[in-house]
């Protein structure tokens, strides 16, 4: 029998194992999910694109300025099977019905109306935040739709490789979202990491608790080599909120190889706009000397920071 290790518990620093063997039966952990909606991409090297997206609950990291406590602190929602994982993906972009069009249904859907999204760390009601391409435009067929594939920490769910396999064969691009503690071989499209500073540690938070295991899970130079050197693309995305954050990057690039100044993006810390703004600026021009790229966060300056964006 193989021991499983569950992908919710506070700091499961392995890769929960999909199935317990026994002599007569293959047991499948389906994987948790948080939530599922068709948004728009608002970071990295694809900000911008309408892509579906899959978070993962559960999570073996705890950044302090973590925007989705409902997937790391506090892990929440539902099993999913592969096949319904993949069902929802394929509902999420059902084409437009027949005879509708832009207009009062498809600004509501899209919050133009007055009428507000709830908070990003709130829990909402089944079908509510999320932005249904079914209201707003028939979208291409299945083939190029952009999936991610988010959490929490999706490299430590059980069944990820079946679920990258399932989407690759409807001919989704992929994108697994990932602070590269944990690797293992996926059919993906595109690597996103986001290696954690100094800055995620969470000294104060909670009493401080999770300080001393985060500090020593957060970073592992192994993994985020092997994403580098198997993957067919990938962006090291770093959340950066002082200039002293740089230091940390170079030392941690300076222990990597085979990646470009393009490969890297600088993203500002902050769910609040006026911060974003307020950082922008020099991480700018960070940028404009190094080559790296900015990565914004879009999704905040379109909708807030509110779940189901």
């Amino acid at each position: 029998m193989l021991t499983i290790v569950s992908p919710h518990s506070p700091f499961n620093g392995v890769v929960a194992l999909t199935r317990r063997k026994t002599p007569s039966r293959c047991i499948i952990i389906p994987v948790r999910i948080s939530e599922m909606f068709y948004s728009i991409q608002g970071e990295g090297k694809l900000a911008g694109v309408p892509s579906v997206f899959v978070r993962a609950s559960g999570c073996n990291l705890r950044c302090v300025w973590c925007d989705t406590p409902y997937a790391s602190w506090e892990p929440e929602g539902d099993d999913w099977a592969v096949e319904r994982i993949v069902a929802e993906v394929e509902r999420l972009l059902l084409p437009l019905p027949a005879g509708e069009g832009w207009g009062e249904r498809a600004l509501s859907a899209a919050g133009a109306t007055g009428e507000p999204k709830r908070p990003h760390p709130s829990p909402l009601p089944e079908g509510e935040g999320t932005m249904r391409p079914s209201t707003i435009m028939s979208p291409a067929p299945t083939e190029g739709k952009h999936v991610v594939l988010t959490g929490g920490e999706p490299m430590i769910m059980p069944d990820i490789a079946e679920l990258c396999a399932a989407l690759r064969s409807k001919g989704f691009h992929i994108t697994i979202e990932t602070a590269a503690t944990v690797f293992r071989k996926l059919p993906i499209d595109l690597a996103s990491m986001s290696p954690k500073l100094s800055n995620s540690t969470p000294y104060e938070r909670d009493g401080g608790r999770f300080a001393v295991a985060h500090e020593k899970n957060r970073l592992n130079v192994p993994v985020i080599q092997q994403f580098i050197d198997t993957s067919p693309d990938f962006q090291l995305k770093f959340v950066v909120a002082k200039p002293s954050d740089l230091d940390e990057i170079d030392d941690l690039l300076s222990q990597l190889s085979n990646w470009q100044p393009a490969d890297v993006q600088l993203m500002p810390e902050g769910t609040d706009i006026d911060v974003l703004r307020s950082r922008a600026g020099w991480i700018g021009e960070v940028c404009k000397r190094r080559g790296f790229r900015y990565s914004p966060r879009l999704h905040i300056e379109m909708f807030g920071n509110k779940r189901g964006t």
